[in-house]
Order: structure tokens, then C-alpha cells, then sequence
């Protein structure tokens, strides 16, 4: 094979590690974009939540200028800056996810990589490329061949 139709260094599996190694990598790795995924979410669902609780304190001005008190007053006390779960606010949520079991799976699945094939990420995935990728024809590169080795 043509040494520039061939993955970077870093995307090449070291030697002596085997394909059990490789895919309990890769598995790992579709394990954490999977909680990335769900990390992101639990950043929508506190950006969200806190638009709610902004709208609903304008809701509240409205039914007062209304003429609503009662309804505005048991607004006001019962919902308006209200825990989202037991004690906490979302951003006390966000702040509890990143700092324990985010953290802690990104330390241990780089700690794993780092252990096993020298901190490289994706080989799972290059292997996966080369296998599907069709060699030497157009946009089938292994590599951006623009003197970089980064994609776009």
C-alpha cells in the first residue's frame, strides 16, 4: 500500500495489540459519545429550564398587571425559582454530573487508551475506515493530502 494512502501514525494500531483490545476501545469510546450526547442534553435541559423560570417571573408581572394577585402571589411562592429536584437547582445538577460521573468516565477511557495503545483515540474507527473506504479512489483518502493532518 502507498504510504500516503495510509492512515496518520496515530490512527494505526501499535503493535502487538489485538482485535479484542481494539474493539473493547472502540466500544468504550461509542460508550463516552454517548454520554457527551447525554451531556449536552443535560446542558439543553438546564438552558431550558431556566428560560421557563424567566418566562413564567413575566407570566407573574402580567397576571398582576391583570389584576390577578392571588394567582400571581401562588405563582410567585410556589414555582418561581423552585428546586428542579430535591435541594438543587439545574445548574447544581450540571455542576454534579461534570464533576463526578462525567469526569470520572472521561479519566478512566482515557486512562484505558493511555494503558493500552498509547492514549491514541479512534482506532476502532480508522481501522473501520480503511476496511469500508475504497483505496486510491477520489474522496476515499485516508488522509487529507493538502499537507495537513487534520480534515477540514
Amino acid at each position: 500500500m502507498d504510504e500516503q494512502d495510509m492512515p496518520t501514525p496515530e490512527h494505526r494500531r501499535p503493535e502487538g495489540v489485538d482485535d479484542a483490545t481494539v474493539e473493547a476501545l472502540g466500544k468504550l469510546s461509542e460508550a463516552l459519545e454517548v454520554v457527551e450526547d447525554a451531556r449536552g442534553h443535560l446542558y439543553g435541559f438546564h438552558r431550558l429550564t431556566g428560560t421557563a423560570d424567566l418566562a413564567l417571573g413575566e407570566a407573574v408581572d402580567l397576571f398582576r398587571e391583570a389584576g390577578h394577585e392571588e394567582l400571581a402571589d401562588r405563582l410567585q411562592t410556589e414555582l418561581v425559582g423552585r428546586n428542579v429536584v430535591h435541594g438543587r437547582w439545574t445548574f447544581q445538577i450540571v455542576e454534579d454530573y461534570d464533576d463526578d460521573y462525567y469526569a470520572t468516565f472521561k479519566r478512566l477511557e482515557a486512562a484505558a487508551r493511555d494503558d493500552l495503545v498509547g492514549g491514541r483515540r479512534h482506532l476502532f474507527e480508522a481501522e473501520m475506515k480503511e476496511d469500508r473506504r475504497t483505496h486510491g479512489h477520489p474522496h476515499h483518502e485516508a488522509v487529507p493530502h493538502d499537507g495537513s493532518d487534520q480534515a477540514p
